[in-house]
This record gives C-alpha cells, structure tokens and sequence, in this order.
C-alpha cells in the first residue's frame, strides 16, 4: 500500500537576520486535505517561514518538501504545486477581473482555452463569474480577496498558503472565506498552511502549528493540542503554550 506523499514537509528549518534568530530547528508535516493553522503571536516567525516556503528567501539549514519536490533542489517543480494569498493585497487594480487572472494563468503554461475553463470554474466557484469584466479597484476588501484565492487556486496546487488573508475584512466576508476554504480541503484534497493570530478562525478538525519564537512549540489536531495543555479552549491552549518563560 503506497504511502501519500505530504503537500508539505519541512524538517530542521532554521533562519537567522544577523545575530537574531526567526526560526529555530522547524518541522512539521501537512497531508492532503489538511488544513492546517499556522497560529502564533505577532514576531513569532510566520512571515520569515512563509517567506522560506516560497522562496523569496532561501534557507540556509533544513529542508522543505512540496509535493514531494525538494525545494532546494528542484524549485522550479516545487514552486509549480503551490499557491500563495499574501496579507498584503497584489492584484493589479487597473485591470479586470478576468485579466488579472488570464496573466496568472499565462506564467502557469496554461493555455488561452484551458485558463478560460479554469478562470470560469474559480469565478463561479468563488460567486464572482458576473464581475469578471470590472477592474479590480472597483470590488470591495471582500471581493478582492476572492478574487485572489481564486488565481491562487487555477493552476490546481496541492498546497495553498494564505498568510493571513482574513486582515480588513468584515465579519461576514472572512466566515465566508474561512467556509470556503474548509470545503476545498473536504471537496478538492487541497492541503492549506494558513497563518493567523484569530483563534475563530479555527476549525475543529484542523491541525494546528503553534509557533513562538521562532520554535514550534504544539502541532497536531485541535484535540490533540488541548489535551497536551490540559485545556478547554484553543485560546486557553495558545495562551499557556505562548506565556512560557514569559516575565
């Protein structure tokens, strides 16, 4: 019996800025259809580790894994199986919906028909198919960040990174998405790393990477995570496990 290969996999992960270390000695493992929160306080070490995930910065110890595809050694793989909603917004708001898409879409290989069907299927997957044509600065927070997840999600990775994507929204628009993206790891098998400090953010059957300074300090299922700090809630876990050694 063959044994899946993980969405993503990072094993002694560490980094540095001069005399400052961000993460020290990181691993952890994300199944397919995982969703898996990357939960830690503000300076904790998410942004440097998403930026190690894609690359903007390489690591100089430890190894990540995509997909079975070292990063290191075969990026150009590696990088071709994830998609990434960064906090800051990136779209280009003179262009439309659709193009906006389209130039994603190009920088994947796909072809004009193939980008059409998949750029129709995300539209309407996200309820957006009837804006395509609008620019982008006319959409709201909201609609904006759909609009991103779906060009994260066209050329089909098998991870997806959201680095906090709920920031500006409104009440409504982020349970939409926290919904949305729950039923793309039950319906599609997509693996999700997503970086957030808002414990309602959470799913029950998540797993959940506690990160505090720059070390990993719980992973594992929301119950697992409770049941190693003796509590009740996901924000009495946290509190314990990022309060330690604290004065």
């Amino acid at each position: 019996m063959s044994v899946a290969v993980p969405a993503l996999e990072v094993e002694h992960l560490s980094f540095a800025y001069g005399p400052r270390k961000a993460l020290d000695d990181v691993g952890f493992r994300i199944g397919q259809g995982e969703c898996a929160i990357l939960l830690g306080p503000n300076g904790a070490g998410k942004s440097t580790l998403f930026s190690l995930v894609t690359r903007l910065y390489d690591a100089p110890s430890g190894q990540i894994s995509i997909a079975g595809h070292a990063l290191r050694k075969d990026s150009c793989a590696a990088l071709a199986r994830l998609g990434v909603v960064f906090q800051q917004p990136t779209l280009d708001l003179d262009l439309s919906v659709a193009q906006n898409l389209r130039y994603h879409a190009s920088l994947h290989g796909l072809s004009r028909k193939e980008a059409e069907l998949r750029i129709r299927e995300e539209l309407e997957r996200q309820g957006m198919e009837e804006r395509r044509d609008e620019k982008v600065r006319q959409l709201n927070g909201g609609h904006r960040r759909r609009v991103e997840i779906a060009r994260a999600l066209l050329h089909r990775p098998a991870l997806l990174l959201l680095d906090e994507p709920s920031v500006g929204l409104d009440v409504p628009s982020r349970k939409a998405m926290v919904d949305h993206i729950h039923e793309l790891c039950r319906s599609r098998g997509l693996a999700v790393l997503w970086a957030t400090h808002l414990i309602d953010e959470i799913g029950q059957d998540d797993s959940l990477i506690v990160l505090h300074k720059g070390r990993v300090r719980a992973q594992g299922t929301v119950r697992e995570v409770l049941a190693g700090q003796g509590a009740e809630t996901v924000s009495a876990a946290f509190h314990r496990l990022t309060a330690e050694g604290e004065g």
